[in-house]
Parts: C-alpha cells; structure tokens; sequence
C-alpha cells in the first residue's frame, strides 16, 4: 500500500490544481484580504487616538512619542514569534489567535484610564498585528496553484487600500460626535473611546469567520498530515465545483522528504500535534524553530533572507516615518500660511515654525480636530486606488519585480521632491503619491515572499523581513524629530537613500511567479 502511494500519488501543484478555482477561492481572498485591510487600520489608528486622547490623558509631547513607538515596538518583537509558531503549529490557528487577541485587547484598551496602561494595550496590539500580518500572505498563497498564485496575492494590495480609506471614514464618522461622553467619578468614556472600540470588532468578526476555514493543505503536507490534507483538497473541491467529494480525481497525494527538520522526521509525531503545555512537547517544539532559524541563515537561503531583510528595512523605515511626518507637516502649512499668508514656503522653512501651544490649553482639552486632517487622510487612501488596480491586472505581463523597482525608485523621487513643495496642496500631492507607491512595494515584497522560501520557512521568513521593516521604523520615528529640527535636508536625503537603495537590491531578487511553491 504505502509503495503504491508512492508510485501513484499526486504533487501538490496537480492536486490544488484538480480542486478547481471557484468560490472556495474567493471567500478565501475575501477573509485574507479583510485581515490585510484590518492591519492597516491597527497600525494607524494611534494618529486618530493622539490628537483626541490628549485631553484626557494628559499627554505630554513625549509621551506622544512613546504611544506612537508603543505598537511598533510590539510589531519588532511579535512578527519573529508569531512566524515561528506558524511555522512549526500552523497557519490557521496562529492566525486566529492574533485576531482574537488584537480583538479582545482592543476593546479592553478603550476602556483604559491610565496612559501606561493603555500603552502596554497598544504594545500587544502592535504584537498581534505584526503576526497576523506577516501570516496572510503565505496562508492565502498556500491555497494556490502556479497560474493564479502572484495574481491573486497582488489582489491584496486593493485591501490595503480599503483600510485606509476604511480607518479616515470610521475616525470621521465616530470622533466627531458630541455628547456621547459617559463619565462616573474619575471614570470617562468619551468618542475616541468608543473610536477604539470600533476598530477592534473587526479582528473578532474575522477571528472567528477564519475558524470556518482550514489549515494550509500545502502545510499539512509538509508535516506528513497527508490524510488532513486529502480531506482539505476534497472539502476545496466541493465548494468549487459542488460535485460530490468523492469525485475529486485526486485518490492519494505524493509523499516527499520531510523538511520540517531532522527531529520531526526522526518521530511519528506531527510537529503540529505537540502540546505547549507538555515541557517535552515544548523543548522539541523550540528546537523545531531553532533548526529552521538556522536553515534561514545558511545557503540557498541565506541571500534572500538578507535581501528581504533590507529591502523591507529601507521600505518601511522610510514608509512609516514619513507617512507620521507628512500630517504633521500639513499642520505647519497651516500654521505657516496663517501667519504669512500668499507666502510659499520650503519644507526647510515650514519646519522651523514652531506649532504655538496655548499656555491656558496645554492638553487641547479645547481644541477641536479640524475637519481637514480626515479628508487630507481620506484622499491619500484614495489615491492608491490606481495602484491597487494596476499591479494585479499587469503582474502576470511585467512581473512583480518590475513593480517592485518601479514603486520604490518613483518613491525615492517623490521624496527627493519634498525639498523642492512650498504650500500644503504641493505636500498633500505627493503624500498620495507617497503613500500609493510605497504601499504598492509592501505589498509586493510580501508576494515574493511567498515564492522565495519553502513551505516549512515561508512565515518565518516573512516574520523576519517584517522585524527588520519595523525596527526600521521604530529608529526612524524616534531620530526624525531629532534630525528634522537639527538639519531639515539630512532626513529627507537618509530616507531618499534608503528607497534607491532598496530599489537597487531588488535588481538581485530572482523572477516570481512561474513555478509551482516548494
């Protein structure tokens, strides 16, 4: 029996390819897709919170800075360990408990009081969304076959989009309304309150819509569950073409050398049916990890992973600080335009107003966030659209490489061209444009991953590349202030660099897209 599997079994390519494309696949896309769109909506919803929650929690400037660096510190920290816990205990179930727990800790936070408190509920919001994040992509590439595999990853992107044009809306929507203040002695619950909680329900409706999907069939056969994966491939079957299961022409699927590590392969045991409570079970489960840590830093790997880790690094550090930086900058015009009105203005010069704070109003608890700062945000969200569409209908002909150096040299351009803006339309223009090619390069490397790295690595991978982005992100955010009061120039060049740089590296990547995943 077990030669005969051998002999007569299917690769995966053949098998997910006999299930059919259909609804399975699109229901797929849409959940995987709505956790992209939610984590865009957890990493920027601090710059909604900041201005609203000022009052309330009596923030000073640095503690401002620390909310912000909070949920990105939690990101550097949560990507490695959620990636390693997908790799070794699954997809789904990793996916779902990142879900659940940003849900949970969401709505928890917006009932916090206490600014450290509700800092530390940021952090592990940050270390949820990094792990959900860095999961989506290889979950939903997993259930596809060759020819509509970097299509439907690219689908991706345009939920990116979604959330940022979702978040702008909700905060519109929400922050504004007067009168729903509840208050019982020190206890407040004001608009961005019930903001915060808003944006939490999102990642509990999805936690649980996911519990209705399975497990990555290419990652249970990776763990020698060819059974599960059989059932899974016939359940795919069945919501595609709505035949009987048994009808599906795949009968048995083709056993291969087990890559999940010498100790795995050594033991009848799935690594995914060890116990997190059994310390036996643990110490196999971490030398799992630390086998494949390595096997991501020794040859074939070890160039890609160093490729991915610095393209991600001069992507995000440059995505996330100047993406925080341009409201802001927006603020100065106004100021700066206020004060010296039919006057253009360098970024230089607009950089040197200080923003005046009225002594008798130190927290804002007076100020009103003005109607400009959700459609300026709005409009930036719109803009991708095009992007969006370009890159899933034009991958396949350009390759997502092309996109890859494309997206990140016109960026590195466009953030050359802040020397040269001097009002807030120069600067809310390219921000769009900012903000549309970088996201479209995030999106992109997520997709290369994917057809980088094996089965056993894919998240991990990922996971690593995230940490390295977000650490970029986390230096680059707290030294912009610095720097930016310091010399303006030096900044805006360091972030230019960064993006030509990253650009220049992807010439290294090899093509994507044309062969079936290992």
């Amino acid at each position: 029996m077990g030669l005969d599997f051998l002999e007569h079994g299917a690769d995966f390519e053949a098998a997910i390819s006999a299930t059919g494309f259909g609804r399975f696949h699109f229901c797929l896309l849409a959940i995987t897709g709505l956790i992209y769109a939610d984590t865009a909506i957890g990493i920027t919803i601090v710059s909604f919170v900041l201005p609203a929650a000022t009052c309330d929690f009596r923030m000073t400037s640095a503690d401002k800075g620390w909310l912000t660096a909070a949920p990105m510190l939690g990101m550097v920290i949560g990507s490695y360990f959620w990636g390693c816990l997908a790799d070794t205990k699954g997809r789904k179930i990793v996916l779902v408990s990142t879900l659940l727990l940003d849900g949970f800790v969401g709505i928890f936070s917006s009932f916090v009081q206490i600014l450290p408190i509700f800092m530390a509920c940021r952090f592990i919001n940050g270390f949820a969304v990094a792990g959900a994040m860095g999961i989506c992509f290889p979950y939903l590439g997993e259930f596809q076959a060759t020819k509509y595999r970097e299509k439907i990853l690219c689908w991706m992107e345009m939920f990116w989009t979604l959330g940022v044009i979702l978040l702008p809306l909700f905060a519109w929507a929400i922050i504004p309304i007067q009168g729903i203040r509840m208050e019982a002695g020190s206890f407040s619950y004001d608009s961005w309150n019930w903001f915060v909680s808003a944006c939490a329900v999102p990642s509990l409706l999805l936690g649980f819509w996911l519990l209705t999907f399975p497990e990555s069939p290419k990652f249970m056969m990776e763990c020698g569950d060819y059974d599960d994966a059989l059932a899974c491939l016939k359940t795919i079957y069945k919501q595609n073409t709505g035949d009987d299961p048994d009808n599906y022409p795949i009968k048995s699927l083709k056993e291969k050398q087990r890559t999940v590590s010498v100790a795995s392969q050594s033991s009848q045991k799935s690594v995914r049916s060890l116990s997190m409570r059994k310390p036996k079970d643990l110490k196999r489960l971490f030398s799992e990890i630390w086998v494949q840590t390595k096997a991501l830093c020794r040859p074939p790997y070890l160039k890609y992973t160093i490729l991915t880790c610095l393209i991600q690094f001069g992507l995000t550090t440059s995505y996330y600080t100047l993406m925080i930086w341009f409201p802001e900058l927006f603020n100065r015009y106004e100021e700066y335009e206020h004060r010296f009105p039919n006057t253009s203005a360098s970024v230089c010069d607009v950089s040197s107003v200080v923003v005046d704070k009225d002594s008798s109003d130190p927290f804002d608890c007076e100020k009103i966030i003005d109607q400009s700062v959700y459609m300026h945000t709005l409009i930036v969200g719109l803009a991708c659209i095009p992007t969006s569409l370009w890159l899933p209908l034009c991958v396949h002909k350009l390759g997502a490489k092309f996109f890859l150096i494309f997206s990140l040299s016109c960026a590195g351009a466009v953030t050359v061209g802040l020397l040269f803006i001097e009002n807030s339309t120069q600067n809310l223009v390219l921000s769009c444009i900012f903000e549309a090619l970088t996201s479209l390069a995030i999106s992109l490397v997520f997709c290369v991953l994917v057809d980088l790295f094996p089965t056993n690595l894919r998240v991990m991978a990922a996971a690593l590349s995230l940490t390295a982005g977000r650490g970029g992100g986390l230096i680059g955010n707290l030294s912009f202030g610095y720097l930016i009061d310091i010399n303006c120039v030096v900044p805006i060049v360091v972030f230019a660099a960064f993006l030509f740089i990253a650009a220049a590296l992807c010439f290294l990547l090899p093509k994507t897209g044309q062969e079936a995943l290992d």
